[in-house]
């Protein structure tokens, strides 16, 4: 990473463009952009943003910005690949004694009701037709005579 920053600082240097002018035309805040310059992964959550950040910079000092997202993409994968695998091991079984589930954050998880909610709720719908029929029909019949005009009057 801090190979790519040397690249981005030197290149930015070179051409006369301050940090401050960078920062304007690009729109990204100043210390973001010297986070970068300095290599420092440390300082942004998201990944995704850090790599949109380097090839937009990138592009506007004119340099290639695939190149520098595709030299950060391998910086990643060799910075994550020496992670040794008995503590990989280890995360997973605290992972299994835990008993969590592995979801996705963008995903929510399915709130799933047991056989009583249902049970309950179709003997709820059942009832209410029940009332509404019977409602209906004593609107219907007065004196146990059924009402043929609208306006029964007694």
């Amino acid at each position: 990473m801090n190979e790519i920053g040397s690249i981005l600082k030197t290149t930015r240097e070179s051409s006369g463009v301050t940090i401050e002018e960078a920062s304007t035309d690009l729109d990204i805040k100043e210390v973001v952009l010297e986070n970068i310059e300095d290599g420092k992964i440390g300082s942004f959550k998201d990944v995704f943003e850090l790599k949109e950040y380097i090839h937009n910079y990138a592009k506007y000092l004119g340099l290639d910005g695939d190149k520098l997202v595709d030299n950060f993409n391998e910086y990643l994968f060799e910075y994550t690949s020496r992670i040794p695998v008995k503590e990989i091991e280890k995360a997973v079984n605290e992972i299994a004694k835990d008993d969590h589930k592995v979801i996705s954050p963008y995903t929510k998880e399915v709130r799933k009701h047991n056989k009583y909610f249902y049970l309950f709720l179709y003997i709820g719908i059942v009832l209410l037709v029940i009332v509404a029929i019977f409602w209906s029909v004593k609107q219907i019949t007065v004196d146990k005579k059924v009402a043929n005009v609208i306006s029964y009057v007694k």
